[in-house]
């Protein structure tokens, strides 16, 4: 697992995941300050991450 540290699109606060590096995926986590749902995508390629995005999901 590699921890990724990341701003929450709703509070702003630093938050931080624990990513699985064999395995790209999307699905919606809350945030730990706020508790809003972010939809979060993540891509590795040989263990690295490639690419991270955490969106708000409007409701």
């Amino acid at each position: 697992m590699e921890e990724h540290f990341f701003q929450c699109p709703y509070c702003w606060e630093e938050i931080s995941m624990l990513l699985d590096p064999s395995a790209s995926q999307t699905y919606v986590e809350d945030c730990e300050i706020c508790c809003h749902p972010i939809e979060v995508t993540v891509a590795f390629e040989d263990g690295a991450l490639i690419h991270f995005d955490a969106t708000s999901i409007e409701q």
